[in-house]
Order: C-alpha cells, then sequence, then structure tokens
C-alpha cells in the first residue's frame, strides 16, 4: 500500500493538526455511540460520559506511546456493551456487573505474560487478516443500520438519513479522489460538520441538560462478587481478545509493520489494564477498534503521531461536561453515514491486500474466505434467546464468531495439503 507517512514517520504541524482533528473526530464517533448504556438521571448519564471519554482518552494514548505503538482507535468494546445491557436486564446489580468488567480485564492482562502470545499470532496468516478485515465491515452493518435509521425515529428523519447515505457517501468518494495531500484528511470533518448543520436545520436541536455534575466519586463505592455474572463475562472477554488481537493483527498485516509480537503482547495487556480501570470506575471497558484501516487506506497517513493529540483532546474533554454533552449528541443518521464510508474503504483494503497477497488460487481458498463471512451474519442475526444466556454474548458476536470460523477453517478443514 503507498503511504504519505509511515507508522512511526513524524508529521508536519499543518498535517498534525488535520490528521489529529480526523482521528479525534473518529473517536467522539465511536464513544458516542455506547453512551446510551448510563443509568440514572440526565446528570447521572453526562457523568457517565464524562468517565467514559477519560477511560478511553487515556487507553488511546497509552497505546499508541507505549503499546501496540500503532494508528488504532480505541473505543468501548461492543461485546461488554452487550454483557451489560444483557445483565441490566437480568435485574443484575450495577456494581457486580462492573466489578465483573474489571476481573475480566486482569485475566486478559495475565493472558500476555509469557510466550502465549506467540502462539497466538502464528494462527493469524494473510488469508484469516483479510477475512478479519473484511468481517469488520459486514458486522458493523446492523450497527450502521440502527444510526443511519434510529428506532423511534419519523418518517422524515428515516428520510434524511435515507439521503444523506445515498448522496454523501459519493461525495465522500468524489472529495477522496479529488483531494490531494492532507486535504484527504478533511473529508470524514467536512461530512461530520455539513451533515450534522443539514440535521438540525431541519430537525429540533437537543434541550440543554444538567452539566453541573463533576468528575467526583470516580471508583466504585462497593466491589461486589457474583459469579454468574463473572462467567458470563469471562466470554465476553473471549471475544473481546478475539477482536483485540484481530484488530491489531489486521492493520499490522496490511501496514507490513515489524516486531509485531511485541506489539501484540504490549497492546493485548494494555487493554486488560485499561479493562480493569474501567470496571473500577464503573463504565464499559475500551479495546482496539478495527475500523482503523479503513481510515489509514483513505487518507494514506498511517502516522500514529497524529493520534497523540487526538487522544489527549478526548482525555480533557472529560473535565468539561458542556463539551461531552455537546459532543455526544451529533445526529445518529451523520455518524452513521460516515462510517458507511469507511466501511466501503475498509472493504476496499482488505481487497488490495487480497491481491497482492494472492491469498486465494483455488476453489478452496475462496471458501476459506466466503464461508465465514456468511456465518457471520448468521450469528450477528441470530434470534436472541435461543442459546444459553452465558454463551450468548460470543455466540452473538459476528465478529467473533467469524473469526473464529475462519481459524478453523484455515488451519484445520482447509489445511494445506503437505
Amino acid at each position: 500500500m503507498n503511504l504519505k507517512y509511515n507508522v512511526n514517520d513524524p508529521l508536519p504541524l499543518r498535517q498534525m493538526i488535520l490528521y489529529a482533528l480526523q482521528w479525534f473526530i473518529l473517536s467522539i464517533a465511536v464513544v458516542s455511540t455506547s453512551v446510551f448504556v448510563a443509568q440514572g438521571s440526565p446528570a447521572d448519564k453526562l457523568f457517565y460520559s464524562q468517565r467514559l471519554f477519560a477511560v478511553m482518552g487515556l487507553a488511546g494514548l497509552v497505546q499508541v506511546l507505549f503499546g501496540h505503538r500503532m494508528p488504532i482507535v480505541v473505543g468501548p468494546a461492543a461485546v461488554l456493551l452487550v454483557g451489560v445491557m444483557s445483565s441490566l436486564g437480568a435485574n443484575a446489580d450495577v456494581e457486580a456487573i462492573y466489578s465483573s468488567i474489571a476481573i475480566g480485564g486482569l485475566l486478559v492482562a495475565l493472558l500476555s505474560v509469557g510466550g502465549v502470545m506467540r502462539r497466538v499470532q502464528r494462527l493469524f496468516t494473510p488469508r484469516i487478516v483479510v477475512v478479519i478485515l473484511m468481517l469488520i465491515a459486514f458486522t458493523l452493518t446492523p450497527v450502521i443500520r440502527g444510526l443511519v435509521f434510529p428506532n423511534g425515529a419519523s418518517e422524515a428523519q428515516n428520510i434524511f438519513g435515507l439521503i444523506f447515505a445515498v448522496v454523501g457517501c459519493p461525495v465522500m468518494v468524489i472529495l477522496n479522489r479529488r483531494l490531494r495531500g492532507v486535504a484527504k484528511s478533511l473529508v470524514i470533518p467536512i461530512a461530520l460538520v455539513v451533515g450534522s448543520v443539514a440535521y438540525f436545520s431541519l430537525f429540533a436541536s437537543p434541550s440543554s441538560a444538567d452539566t453541573s455534575a463533576s468528575l467526583r466519586g470516580l471508583f466504585l463505592s462497593n466491589f461486589s462478587i457474583d459469579w454468574s455474572l463473572i462467567v458470563a463475562f469471562f466470554i465476553c472477554y473471549v471475544a473481546l481478545v478475539i477482536n483485540d488481537i484481530g484488530s491489531i493483527e489486521s492493520l499490522g498485516g496490511m501496514l507490513g509493520v515489524d516486531g509485531m509480537e511485541g506489539r501484540l503482547r504490549r497492546g493485548v495487556r494494555i487493554t486488560g489494564v485499561m479493562n480493569v480501570v474501567a470496571g473500577c470506575m464503573g463504565v464499559l471497558g475500551p479495546v482496539n477498534y478495527s475500523m482503523s484501516p479503513g481510515v489509514v487506506a483513505s487518507t494514506g497517513c498511517a502516522s500514529r503521531h497524529a493520534l497523540i493529540p487526538a487522544t489527549v483532546l478526548l482525555f480533557l474533554c472529560a473535565f468539561c461536561p458542556d463539551v461531552v454533552w455537546w459532543l455526544t449528541n451529533i445526529p445518529n443518521p451523520v455518524i452513521g453515514v460516515i462510517l458507511l464510508f469507511l466501511m466501503g474503504t475498509q472493504l476496499a483494503a482488505s481487497f488490495e491486500m487480497l491481491h497482492s497477497t494472492k491469498s486465494v488460487s483455488n476453489f478452496a481458498d475462496g471458501l476459506t474466505i466466503g464461508l465465514p463471512l456468511m456465518l457471520a451474519m448468521l450469528f450477528q442475526l441470530m434470534p436472541r434467546g435461543i442459546v444459553p444466556a452465558v454463551i450468548e454474548p460470543l455466540v452473538g458476536n459476528g465478529f467473533a464468531m467469524g473469526v473464529i470460523a475462519v481459524i478453523v477453517m484455515e488451519h484445520v478443514i482447509n489445511r494445506p495439503q503437505k
């Protein structure tokens, strides 16, 4: 892949500002899609969002500086979101839920000790990395649909989402082709600003919220043990680790960076430690998001240095409740269409890697790629309640099941004959 800036390349000031703005906006979009899990009054929900911004900003900064050291967005783990919502639906104690998240994070951190990561890394052949890149786009489709056409939206709002997707995505493609140099990084910010202005000019702006809450009482007041919840979240963390490894491996494979064993071990370890911090603070734990290859492919900038100011800004937002309130009120259809464009670029990156690595030379190779994608969508769209509740967070995660399926296809069922 032709890149203007590689992973460790420093950036001129102007480029640094523009690329950092792009990553900052994307990070906001990622964090904002999970704040609805907060419980309590509007002030309590705002306080939850502040803590979430603080944890994600800190986790992203530590990863870029000391972890995998690659340009990867860090955000709330979707599989933990599923686990929390399922547990709340079963009337589980909130403090026991987040205590279980902290315990699960500790287990993930311990997993990175020793040679375990080296053995795990050997599983990820170029064909598996290609499938992971594709799985990201396919399994995010229901999330994108829910953003573009939110539950409870009016017919007019749904029409806006459809028109913005049909018009906005081609315009972003045209801008991505026509703009040169650092100007390419403006595509996503332009779409965000134009889309938000258009939306709020047609529909009512959100009413102001109580922003008097401050970052007080940061940690859980009572660390509660519930073994059934711990087992349930252990299953969630199996999926989280698969997701985390897949995210790091997919970008590392696409960029061809060296020292992947160390990057993977450090990245997973920091993910575990930051999940302990998140659980103790009563918020969702972080994971390395897999959409980053699409961003890198669309801009040609893989420099990790652009994420440093972006993650610092994300962290500082936690201390500005008015800013957090506004940032978490970006219209869902606008976020959804931007993710739609990014997932299109992600698929393009996977096709490019498929060609460059010559990963498909016969029907069996093609089946190794095609069948896990279909199985992932089956599990993603599977009705809830048809498997035991303790394993539903894993089985209902299309990304995790797709990764498991491609590993089995590659190394067991369609293993090359010697």
